[in-house]
């Protein structure tokens, strides 16, 4: 084939939920790191937006999830937009996607393993295919700093942490935001790949 032919244009959808903006920070950080990736382009939609663009969705080739996590789950309105895929899953319209996530809570940890995992659990089902963090830990060694990158140490996704007594215009920290970036662009480096091979296969 003709390597000129070859696809290299993604999109990549981003369905978040924020409760208090936090978590709609996080989201444009993950934005930002898709688009550094060249032919990528996003569709950035609440999860409640998402649930009236479902044509739209399907011909994402990659979503990523995000929500806070609330008393160690997704919070309820993202939940809300998980439990209406089921009508993907019964098209199976997202199989073979890309598939990734983040969240944010007031505590370092707050639960928010939970809340990454259902989102893995939800890919699993619709068929898709998970993109993980893809990062060390970081200041986990008596050298290090707040302000490395996954300083909270997650794998299945970008953890962010914002305290309970600060806006989003002052958290999550600069260190949570890059780390949601580098998913973003991750993300849409393994979705280019994915396409790439497709075409090409």
């Amino acid at each position: 084939m003709n390597i000129h032919m070859v696809r290299t244009d993604i999109r990549v959808a981003i369905v978040f939920h924020s409760g208090y903006g936090h978590t709609a920070r996080q989201a444009e950080a993950v934005r930002r790191g898709v688009e550094k990736v060249p032919g990528a382009s996003v569709l950035y939609l609440t999860s409640e937006e998402a649930q009236s663009r479902w044509d739209d969705l399907a011909v994402a080739d990659a979503i990523i999830f995000g929500a806070p996590t609330y008393m160690g789950s997704a919070s309820a309105p993202f939940k809300a937009f998980m439990d209406a895929t089921s009508s993907v899953f019964a098209s199976g319209a997202w199989r073979n996607k890309i598939a990734a996530g983040f969240t944010n809570s007031a505590s370092r940890s707050g639960d928010k393993l939970s809340t990454l995992m259902q989102f893995v659990i939800l890919a699993a089902q619709l068929g898709m295919h998970w993109v993980n963090l893809g990062l060390l830990p970081g200041n986990n060694l008596s050298t290090g700093s707040e302000a490395e990158l996954n300083r909270l140490g997650f794998f299945l996704g970008a953890g962010a942490q914002s305290n309970a007594d600060e806006g989003p215009e002052i958290v999550p920290p600069e260190s949570d935001l890059l780390t949601a970036e580098h998913l973003g662009e991750r993300v849409a480096m393994v979705t280019q790949h994915m396409v790439r091979g497709r075409v090409t296969a």
